[in-house]
């Protein structure tokens, strides 16, 4: 993909995604909503995951230096992924496929872990793109949507979906009631 075809304008698309990802988590993460953790995190993984089908839609993107730059330290995510899971206490951990072509033993995974992994990646992607080097940061996003964080974002939102499922189509309306009103007294 060379400039011709908009590879600014394609960089500064998936940035936005990206920013108003990273910016929805965190927002998330503060717990000033609890009751909308769940639905949140769904839309902010549902979002993002279009932008990442984009990025793996399209040919792959070559930077002009076929070398890395550094894109510095690596943020500290652990208060951000102790938040996440906290507020998902209870419903964080499930089990699924690591790869549903190639059929092994169930994984277990914990939904605060990939969306922090998912952070992980596009922040870094991000230090490269404030850095002035879009097609940097192209590279790394789609790079690590197809290795690791595609992946992630959507077994996560597959997790909070069946969450949500469960809520609403297993539970009579006494249970329910029940739930509701021992979520709110740990609160």
């Amino acid at each position: 993909m060379s400039d011709d075809f908009g590879l600014d304008e394609f960089a500064r698309d998936v940035a936005a995604h990206v920013r108003t990802f990273l910016a929805g988590v965190r927002e998330i993460a503060t717990g000033e909503a609890p009751d909308t953790v769940i639905s949140s995190l769904i839309v902010q993984l549902a979002q993002i995951s279009m932008a990442g089908a984009m990025l793996g839609a399209v040919t792959d993107v070559v930077p002009t230096d076929r070398f890395e730059a550094d894109a510095g330290a690596d943020l500290d995510v652990d208060p951000l992924r102790e938040a996440l899971a906290g507020l998902l206490d209870g419903v964080d951990e499930y089990v699924a496929v690591f790869d549903p072509l190639v059929p092994e033993r169930p994984v277990y995974h914990r939904i605060s872990d990939d969306v922090v992994d998912v952070v992980v990646d596009l922040e870094h992607g991000m230090r490269h793109y404030d850095a002035a080097r879009p097609d940097e940061a192209l590279w790394w996003w789609q790079f690590s949507y197809l290795s690791t964080w595609g992946a992630q974002a959507l077994s996560a939102q597959r997790a909070l979906l069946s969450i949500v499922a469960h809520q609403r189509l297993d539970a009579d309306e006494e249970t329910a009631a029940a739930a509701e009103a021992d979520a709110l007294l740990r609160e």
